[in-house]
């Protein structure tokens, strides 16, 4: 029977983002019971699309990223894949109507097999829609359920906070983004180039994205809030440490959350969510 085929797929999406986001991961658990499949099934696919071009580089990353497309884009016609993370992913897409949206990702996953720098503010925001908000805007519409009219009143807030999440990962990740990678995706910036001064620049315009973020995450149903709440927490306060450090200590090294202050976050925003004081 295809149920059980389509139950060991969403398995393997969710060992895909418990192997790969241990953060991510909690915060799903956080989600309601309904929600948690559909939000596993859009990470999963998200990220080996990501893993493609970003890790595989001892492959042919070309070869096998456009295998992946073709095999997703086959999974819509058939509504069927072998490939157990699309064939989550499939159904998903289906049901909450994504297909613009991992399009447009899609296309910035590709970008990545070719573009190694973003040298005006155009390329640089388009890059982080395709490869940021539209996942957010996907959740979304999970979220919702399909309520148009929910989503387009939340739409501008959940591309705010995708906008926030990547470039919070692009700073966090800028030693390894330009030595590892090759790329650097801040405007006419490289590794030899980041200072304090446009490190704080950086850090004010992702100040502002989680403003606007968080008058959406206060508006969203019950059953996804406190998740992407506490996302968004941990973000806020990476965002902290890294506006705390030294350029060079970015240059230096990943900057990183300690499992004891994920715990405490946790913690307090479960607490603030039970008393509604948001």
């Amino acid at each position: 029977m295809k149920a059980l085929f389509d139950t060991s797929s969403l398995k393997c999406s969710k060992i895909v983002t418990n192997c790969y986001s241990t953060s991510f991961s909690l915060g799903i658990k956080l989600f309601a019971p309904a929600i948690r499949p559909s939000i596993y099934a859009i990470y999963g696919f998200v990220r080996y699309a990501d893993e493609i071009v970003d890790s595989f580089d001892r492959y042919n990353q070309e070869e096998l990223f456009y295998e992946f497309v073709a095999d997703y884009k086959k999974s819509l016609d058939r509504k069927i894949s072998l490939n157990p993370i699309i064939n989550s992913f499939q159904e998903v897409a289906h049901k909450y109507r994504l297909h613009t949206y991992a399009d447009d990702f899609l296309k910035r996953m590709e970008a990545d097999l070719q573009v190694t720098e973003y040298n005006t503010k155009e390329a640089y925001e388009n890059y982080i829609y395709g490869s940021a908000d539209v996942v957010g805007l996907m959740c979304l519409r999970v979220f919702v359920n399909n309520n148009d009219e929910k989503f387009n009143a939340l739409k501008e807030s959940a591309t705010r906070l995708g906008s926030a999440f990547q470039k919070v990962n692009f700073l966090r990740d800028f030693k390894d983004d330009t030595e590892s990678l090759g790329r650097s995706y801040f405007p006419n910036l490289n590794s030899d180039s980041l200072n304090n001064t446009n490190k704080e620049e950086i850090i004010k315009d992702i100040e502002k994205d989680f403003n606007e973020a968080y008058k959406g995450i206060i508006q969203l149903p019950l059953e996804s809030r406190l998740g992407v709440y506490i996302a968004y927490r941990y973000y806020l306060k990476l965002l902290k440490k890294l506006k705390k450090a030294d350029s060079e200590k970015i240059l230096s090294g990943r900057i990183r959350i300690s499992n004891t202050l994920k715990l405490f976050i946790l913690t307090k925003s479960y607490i603030r969510y039970k008393l509604n004081a948001f």
